[in-house]
């Protein structure tokens, strides 16, 4: 299949569209959020807090700087919503290609060498799998302490199994197409069947798989960020935000709606836009 057939299924999903759409938009944004930030997100205004020292709500008149009105310490809220995004999909993207990484390398070579080897390397997923993801997240961020890169590579740690799954199923299914029985007897080598005849098989499921999960990891991310255990303060982070303003949630509920919102809408967005790609570049898989 041609990627202009894929491009042409893809572009009559109109959800899948909207979803994309969205997140070129928050790419955007969060590349260019020093430059279009209103303000500082660690800057504490001044009159960013009412004569009751509460968050300052948008629809007071004197707010007009506040989009989205301020948070418990005077800082604007939208500035450090739309650095939030910074964080969330740095570490959605990074961490998902370390878990794509793994999963692909030890679901390719378990499904192609299978035997021991596979059978070892697949146990072994089985094992990591069967703790919750969250529980073990949290686990070792307590262990190695918490920082982005840490939160990276923890999230890609605990992820990388159910790649590693479908990985495996697909690759069991290719070693027995013809093209790879002719280059197994013509003598080539393992590693290059695998790279050569089977990886780029496997890429619109790689793609697909790449899209979906930066979703749950940037849900995965805010929810360490939220315990207390994921990035920690001053960065801001969507996690973070509503953490420190879950105890404003009566008498400033924005604090933990527009983040909210924030994590909603990104994560359906990622989620329109891996079914549109999977519809496009499997259509054996259309609903």
């Amino acid at each position: 299949m041609s990627a202009r057939d894929a491009w042409h299924r893809f572009r009559k999903n109109r959800l899948a569209l909207v979803g994309g759409a969205f997140v070129a938009a928050l790419v955007l944004a969060a590349l260019f959020a020093p430059w279009i930030s209103p303000h500082d997100p660690a800057e504490q205004f001044d009159d960013g807090l009412t004569a009751q020292g509460l968050p300052v709500p948008s629809t007071l008149p004197e707010s007009t700087r506040f989009l989205l009105g301020t948070d418990e310490l005077g800082r604007d809220l939208l500035s450090r919503i739309l650095w939030g995004a910074r964080v969330s999909l740095t570490v959605g993207v990074l961490a998902n290609a370390i878990a794509i990484a793994i999963g692909v390398a030890v679901g390719s070579v378990a499904g192609y060498v299978a035997g021991r080897t596979g059978q070892v390397l697949m146990r072994v997923t089985d094992v990591v799998m069967s703790f919750p993801t969250l529980l073990l997240a949290v686990a070792l961020v307590a262990i190695l302490r918490p920082s982005l890169w840490v939160i990276i590579f923890v999230i890609g740690a605990v992820y990388w199994t159910w790649i590693a799954r479908v990985i495996y199923g697909e690759t069991r299914r290719l070693r027995e197409m013809d093209y790879v029985e002719a280059a197994r007897s013509a003598g080539a080598r393992t590693g290059r069947i695998i790279v050569r005849h089977i990886l780029p098989h496997l890429l619109p499921t790689i793609i697909v798989w790449g899209s979906l999960g930066i979703a749950t990891n940037v849900m995965l991310e805010a929810s360490l960020s939220y315990l207390g255990i994921g990035v920690q303060p001053p960065t801001p982070s969507w996690g973070v935000i509503i953490r420190e303003g879950q105890n404003f949630y009566r008498t400033a509920p924005w604090l933990i709606v527009y983040p909210g919102l924030a994590i909603m809408l990104t994560v359906l967005a990622f989620n329109l836009l891996g079914d549109g790609l999977r519809d496009a570049l499997d259509p054996r898989q259309r609903r």
